[in-house]
């Protein structure tokens, strides 16, 4: 890891220094599998392997349904029921991969409230920051496009709906839609879109991975306390880190095997759980379903999506002030894009010089409101539009946004921290006690 001292791979026999010198992948492998690591970190930094192994099962099972699935109109929801009913151990494939996406949002939803809350976010892992949050954008492009697949009637709807949305920019939105399509309706050249791209996008999310690792290998990890990593010597640094093998494998192996043995439980014993039943019929243009939804992971953004409604007054004088421009729809739309805009921006946007939210009194208050908020805004973006979810809707939007174009800025000058530990070292001993050497 650049900037922390440690010990590098020294190839030792001949062969070794032979192939080091032509391609030092081993030398590699050594630094990454023993990166010096904050000995503090707490479970909340268990997400990663989790992620990783997420991102590999969707790939890997991925490509044996790519074998059996026709991205065709009329025989995509046929060839969907033959991998369920006819191909050995279709079944498993499927539900393997269809809850997968499932465990790969929770994961990665606690992985970025994590950094919310300990301020990983914060200088020097800006970038690191903004990768992650390009993973995640392509995630949810990779996931819509997924959920189309089937054919069902929630995937011919949800296309409609969402694809519906490009429209609304002013001028070139027509054409954006279109050239969605592939044509003025979703047909088949839309699902060929959508299953090249969605066979596609798993592969540029590896590839944004490798980068995400990268940048944080170059910057070091956080960790509970937001206080860096002594950087004079390598004794000095060895007193705040512990190598990543075997210490954070075994304990990242293990939470690994916790959560499969969930994971594992729900594809098992509940595996259509998080479906939706009309997705289990097969696409009618002709027949609306009662309520179009999406899958669980996009409802609190799609409830600030249906939260800006005509009559919303901000809506209005938006749309005074830009002479009709900005109508309801799309100020919908901008507003679902802005609520993960300004999630990218918190680096800018926290003015506050201590990175983590333990030591941060007024901050822990606002944080958890903005936890309780996501999880209304999931729920009320699964009920069926009443003048009373609408409410609801449009406050939790409402503080979404206050919460990182206001509060953030704010707590940053009013706010009085907590005194911060001096060292990594010092919160590891005021927590676990100081080691003593063997006698």
């Amino acid at each position: 890891m650049a900037g922390i001292p440690h010990d590098h791979y020294e190839p030792k026999s001949s062969g070794e220094q032979w192939l080091h010198k032509r391609l030092p992948i081993v030398g590699l492998l050594y630094d990454t599998i023993m990166i010096p690591t904050p000995k503090n970190l707490n479970w909340m930094w268990i997400w990663g392997i989790i992620l990783t192994f997420c991102l590999a099962l969707q790939i890997i099972t991925g490509i044996v349904l790519v074998m059996h699935y026709t991205p065709h109109v009329d025989l995509a929801f046929a060839s969907v029921e033959h991998i369920m009913r006819d191909v050995n151990g279709g079944y498993m494939i499927r539900y393997l991969h269809a809850n997968g996406a499932s465990l790969f949002f929770v994961a990665v939803y606690l992985h970025i409230f994590r950094g919310l809350y300990y301020g990983s976010y914060k200088a020097p892992r800006e970038v690191t920051w903004i990768i992650g949050m390009l993973i995640y954008l392509a995630m949810m492009g990779t996931a819509f496009m997924g959920y189309v697949l089937p054919w069902g009637q929630m995937s011919f709807w949800g296309a409609t709906v969402i694809t519906g949305l490009f429209g609304a920019i002013p001028g070139i939105g027509p054409s954006i839609q279109t050239w969605l399509l592939g044509g003025p309706a979703v047909d088949n050249a839309t699902l060929n879109r959508f299953f090249s791209l969605h066979y596609l996008l798993p592969f540029v999310i590896a590839g944004l991975v490798a980068v995400h690792i990268w940048a944080f290998h170059t910057t070091g990890n956080n960790n509970p306390t937001g206080v860096e990593v002594r950087r004079g010597s390598k004794e000095e640094a060895a007193k705040d880190t512990l190598p990543f093998w075997p210490y954070y494998v075994i304990k990242d192996l293990f939470a690994l095997a916790v959560v499969l043995i969930v994971f594992f439980a729900v594809v098992s014993f509940m595996p259509n759980y998080l479906g939706h039943p009309d997705n289990y019929i097969e696409a009618n243009p002709l027949s609306t379903p009662a309520h179009i939804v999406p899958e669980w992971y996009f409802l609190p953004f799609y409830a600030i999506l249906r939260a800006f409604t005509a009559d919303v007054l901000l809506v209005q004088i938006t749309e005074f002030v830009t002479f009709g421009i900005v109508d309801a729809k799309f100020f919908g739309v901008l507003a679902m894009f802005g609520a993960i805009a300004v999630m990218a921006l918190a680096p800018w946007l926290d003015t506050s010089s201590v990175r983590s939210g333990r030591y941060r009194p007024m901050f822990k208050w606002w944080f958890a409101l903005l936890a309780v908020d996501f999880i209304v805004l999931m729920w009320v973006g699964s009920q069926t539009p009443t003048p009373v979810t609408a409410w609801i809707s449009l406050i939790a939007s409402y503080y979404w946004f206050a919460y990182f174009l206001v509060i953030l800025p704010l707590l940053g000058v009013i706010e009085k921290p907590l005194p911060q530990p001096a060292t990594i070292e010092d919160d590891f001993n005021a927590h676990y006690g100081k080691a003593h050497p063997a006698e």
